[in-house]
């Protein structure tokens, strides 16, 4: 019964990492959280450094709008996942991702690796996404103060 759990969390996970590697709609996004009222969305990093960052986005209506904030500010190409870690136990797994952002507002882009913690239902629906990214290069892309840095 672990290994079919640990396979169908697997799955749950990749489902859900693929609907961002292909650009999928919010709506197709949403539909593989949870429909409990205690959904979480949360990127660490400051406050201060993004709208996005170091907020609880909470509930079906927070997690569209944290979802709607990134899409705002960011855009992304060759995202791919790698490396997940699955526990059964806890219905947890663990994700490294890469992809190219640009900040649209100043064209500023960035390579970056990050990281999701995803906790699921029972029904493999997740309740809790965490992320992990490079706060610094966002918010010096927001300023478009990223190109002058590489120029030193």
């Amino acid at each position: 019964m672990p290994h079919r759990k640990r396979a169908d969390l697997l799955n749950a996970a990749t489902a859900f990492c693929e609907s961002f590697a292909q650009k999928r709609s919010l709506d197709e996004i949403l539909s593989h959280f949870s429909s409990s009222d205690d959904i979480l969305a949360y990127e660490h990093g400051l406050k201060k450094l993004a709208p996005f960052l170091g907020r609880e986005f909470r509930g079906r209506d927070g997690v569209q709008e944290y979802f709607s904030t990134i899409s705002s500010c960011l855009s992304y190409e060759d995202m791919s996942f790698a490396d997940y870690i699955v526990d059964a136990v806890e219905n947890r797994v663990a994700v490294r991702g890469t992809a190219k952002f640009t900040w649209t507002a100043t064209g500023e882009s960035w390579d970056e690796v990050f990281a999701y913690a995803l906790k699921f239902d029972d029904q493999h629906k997740v309740v809790s996404y965490e992320v992990w990214a490079d706060s610094g290069a966002a918010y010096l892309a927001s300023k478009g103060r990223l190109k002058e840095l590489r120029s030193e």
